[in-house]
């Protein structure tokens, strides 16, 4: 047994991180009126809702987490690829609308634990210098109004919470660290071993992602090629139900009401404090009120909750006297890469380990920061099939069968134009998202294609992903000092509300360019401190 388990072990070798099963976390119900109250309201389960809940850490002992759908179900579709990706068997939520009116189905996952039940498990910080000014191809990204020594304890916390597995020194550009990671690394597996020297050959510096599975001697995971895009069916990825909601609702710390959707949240007189929200659970009216009211329902959804819930007191929405709620949309500039070599069966399993950020930041090689390369869970054929239904299934298997498959992200920059509005005559949120920072992505895919084709992959195909992909979504209520030129305040409360906060990733200044979750978390956490 490692000595990273062992510590993680109490004197009689019971382990104290052993997942807790979902029968033991029992859910509430409205009263017959409809009616519940509680001292403080948490909207959303996902990274955001369930590690705040966790860590308030039995200070309050009424706290209520409300969840717009249920649990996943365990099945064997869970790891079925024709399931997950195929059918969209999974995808339970609405549909948006963009600019122009026209609908598309968005990737949000509407479960307890929200979209962490079907994302990558990679939990990287953010660099240190993504929370300074950074001068980039298309634009300045801002500083932020809080220092990565601000988040680095909480960084470690969200760690330890999420079981996250790395090696400190790999990645070039990774920022200083308090401490080890909780586990060692994850190992690369051996089809990709071949690919990690090529890109070492070429002077580059790979290293292993950080890792959020439950993954070790004893342990449940099995580093199977049905991890990033899938639900786990034995509880091995460590998403937020598991990690944070489980632990918390089935020792009392907090209630659990699932299938409840708030849609409107109503002020006191004054207009200072919210009072209660309404919603509906079952087709039935519900009323939460609550004494302390925190939103959690990813950037889009919280946004949405308070432009809808305008009044006399906040005509343009809850919250915003700035005219910033909203705005500020950011999710990525992303692109997939399939590189093929015909003549190679990529036999991998478990392939997200493997990543790069030499181009990360400004460096003798790029001008100004490109962004991450990061490997993708093995992509199959219903996947690629879904993207273009007019190739020949055959054919799409052959080239997912001998490929090695790439995420690659950069920065998009703050524009206010880049907005979240409600739609009140379709009554659908409506997102205008028009990308920007295009020369680095440019830059950074040109980059990797070559990099593939010297490791000895001749066909490289890529596919822009568009405004339905927005896992990475942030940025819809800004934190700052000004409260005009804010919607939240150092501690995401926001500047109008005397008892409202948001915690998910509306409050980023930007969006840096690797995976936002663990961010998300640490912040969780960080707010959660200034609780009494």
């Amino acid at each position: 047994m490692s000595d990273a388990t062992m510590a993680h072990r109490g004197a009689s070798g019971f382990d104290a991180f052993a997942p807790i099963p979902r029968r033991e976390v029992q859910t509430v119900a409205p009263g017959d009126d409809g009616t519940i109250t509680c001292d403080i309201a948490i909207i959303g389960s996902g990274m955001g809702g369930s590690t705040f809940a966790h860590s308030l850490s039995g200070r309050h002992s009424d706290v209520l987490i409300v969840e717009r759908g249920d649990f996943l179900p365990k099945e064997i579709q869970n790891w079925t690829t024709a399931s997950v990706f195929g059918e969209g068997r999974y995808r339970n939520a609405e549909q948006w609308i963009d600019e122009r009116g026209t609908a598309f189905s968005p990737g949000v996952f509407y479960y307890v634990g929200g979209n962490t039940k079907l994302f990558g498990a990679m939990l990287p910080r953010f660099r240190e210098a993504d929370f300074g000014v950074i001068k980039h191809a298309d634009g300045v990204s801002p500083a932020w109004p809080i220092s990565y020594s601000d988040m680095e304890p909480h960084y470690a916390a969200a760690e330890r919470l999420y079981k996250v597995h790395g090696q400190h020194g790999r990645d070039p550009t990774e920022p200083w660290r308090s401490g080890e990671y909780p586990f060692a690394a994850l190992e690369h597996d051996p089809a990709l071993h071949k690919l990690c020297a090529s890109m070492q050959s070429q002077g580059l510096t790979p290293f292993a992602m950080p890792a959020a599975v439950d993954y070790g001697d004893g342990r449940p995971c099995v580093r199977c090629s049905t991890c990033d895009g899938y639900p786990c069916m034995i509880d091995a990825k460590a998403d937020a139900e598991v990690s944070a909601l489980r632990p918390t609702v089935s020792s009392g710390r907090a209630r659990l009401m699932v299938q409840t959707r708030i849609d409107r949240l109503v002020m006191s007189r004054d207009g200072s404090r919210i009072e209660e929200a309404l919603g509906t659970r079952n087709g039935k009216p519900v009323r939460l009120k609550a004494n302390r009211f925190v939103l959690a329902c990813g950037a889009v959804n919280s946004s949405a909750l308070l432009l809808r819930s305008a009044d006399k007191h906040h005509p343009d929405g809850i919250g915003n006297s700035s005219g910033l709620l909203g705005r500020n949309y950011m999710v990525h500039n992303s692109t997939f890469m399939l590189a093929v070599d015909p003549a190679r069966f990529n036999k991998v399993f478990f392939q997200k380990t493997l990543a790069i950020n030499d181009w990360y930041l400004a460096s003798k090689g790029n001008s100004f920061p490109l962004g991450n390369v990061q490997m993708l869970g093995k992509i199959r054929e219903p996947m690629v099939t879904g993207m273009y239904p007019w190739l020949p299934k055959a054919v799409a298997r052959y080239i997912t069968d001998h490929s090695v498959d790439l995420y690659l992200t950069s920065e998009d920059l703050p524009d206010p134009e880049n907005r979240v509005t409600f739609n009140a005559q379709q009554g659908r949120i409506q997102v205008r998202w028009r990308p920007n920072n295009l020369r680095a992505h440019e830059a950074l895919v040109k980059k990797t294609v070559k990099m593939m084709r010297m490791a000895g992959y001749p066909f490289v195909f890529t596919k822009r992903m568009g405004i339905a992909t927005n896992s990475h979504q942030c940025g819809t209520a800004v934190m700052g000092t000004d409260p005009a030129k804010s919607v939240l305040n150092t501690d995401c409360r926001l500047h109008d509300v005397e008892n409202a906060w948001i915690v998910d990733s509306s409050w980023f200044p930007s969006s840096a360019a690797v995976n936002p979750a663990l961010t998300i978390a640490a912040n969780a956490i960080r707010v959660a401190k200034t609780f009494d």
